[in-house]
């Protein structure tokens, strides 16, 4: 049959509506993206001194994430999803996407979950599972638990566990019953560990890691991708366990950065100045977290946050080449890659809190 907006309810049609310009806009900037920093060659997306690897990841997941959103998408994103795959997995130092730093690895476990998501190639699939367990290996801290930021062990930090956890989790809902449950117990137990080290401070923000000395809250910045990777992890954990006290904690630690970190409802780096590169790319990495977290457990007011933070992107921070900034809330003219990147990770996640799975679908032949 075919779906038409006379049998959709107007509640249903106008979120299908909305959603589309989301959707709309979010064309429209990748394909910026796409003509202005993609490296073809390699895979890998350029910044301002050549390719870059753990960013590249990240619009990977995007762009994967935004083909199961809308299916105009498809074309372009098994495109970049398989060129990257073909070309990039020993670029730049690395080994088959594993190198030095372990959270670098979770980062494209995840683009590679998200690609399985989207094409249902077990590849992807496997190749995050071997990701995982290189990340694994770095179990060995002086803090009773937790993984290292890299293999030099020389820092222990808030995301490379927050990722160890996130993909740890998504890989349990993801693999055949009888592999689930290690990577259950993978995330449950690194949770565990985190959630008792005092990273996470008395405002319900996390700090960036631990003093190695102490084993102790080191103090630093509450940079929002330490507030967002948490959340997608702890709801897929969830989803895997069927325990409603991880989206409990989820809750609580997305309450604390929606309010805490968000200025007059706009998510905002706790630093002033221009961001570089990295921190640029954070607040990408908060809203997909956040865009999972009200998949899996949906709340208005996430769906709102959302909305809000991609109207502003997109009405108050883009330049005259409609490239955004990196303050959402407008004010600033710097514009990376990872500026265009985050903001269109915002209108992918205010597209899909609007619209639901695959919204575009409702307009196909079935």
């Amino acid at each position: 049959m075919k779906y038409t907006s006379s049998l959709l309810s107007p509640l249903l049609y106008f979120g299908l509506a909305a959603a589309s310009v989301y959707s709309d806009n979010a064309n429209t900037a990748i394909r910026l993206l796409q003509d202005k920093y993609y490296n073809s060659a390699t895979g890998l997306y350029k910044g301002p001194n050549g390719d870059l690897w753990w960013q590249s990841a990240n619009i990977i997941t995007t762009i994967a994430r935004f083909g199961q959103i809308d299916y105009s998408s498809i074309p372009t994103a098994l495109y970049i999803i398989s060129n990257t795959y073909s070309k990039a997995a020993n670029q730049l130092g690395a080994s088959n996407w594993k190198n030095t730093y372990y959270d670098d690895e979770g980062w494209w476990a995840l683009a590679w979950i998200a690609s399985y998501d989207l094409t249902r190639d077990p590849k992807y699939l496997n190749t995050a599972k071997d990701i995982f367990k290189d990340m694994a290996g770095g179990w060995t801290t002086p803090c009773n638990g937790g993984i290292w930021w890299s293999k030099d062990k020389q820092n222990v930090n808030a995301i490379a566990n927050e990722l160890f956890i996130s993909v740890a989790a998504h890989l349990a809902n993801r693999v055949p019953s009888n592999e689930k449950q290690d990577y259950v117990n993978w995330a449950q137990k690194d949770w565990e560990w985190f959630a008792q080290t005092g990273i996470i401070n008395q405002d319900d923000l996390i700090n960036d890691g631990l003093t190695l000395s102490t084993c102790k809250n080191d103090g630093h910045n509450t940079w929002t991708y330490n507030q967002g990777v948490i959340l997608g992890g702890l709801s897929e954990l969830t989803k895997a366990k069927g325990d409603g006290t991880y989206v409990g904690s989820a809750n609580t630690l997305a309450s604390a950065s929606t309010t805490k970190l968000a200025p007059n409802g706009i998510l905002t780096e706790p630093a002033s100045g221009p961001l570089n590169i990295d921190s640029s790319m954070f607040k990408g990495a908060y809203v997909r977290g956040l865009a999972t977290l009200n998949k899996n457990a949906p709340q208005q007011q996430y769906t709102d946050f959302l909305k809000k933070n991609a109207d502003s992107a997109w009405n108050n921070a883009r330049n005259s080449d409609g490239l955004f900034t990196d303050y959402w809330q407008g004010g600033s003219f710097n514009v990376l890659v990872t500026t265009q990147a985050s903001g269109i990770d915002v209108l992918v996640a205010a597209a899909a809190a609007v619209g639901g799975s695959n919204f575009r679908g409702m307009n196909r032949r079935s």
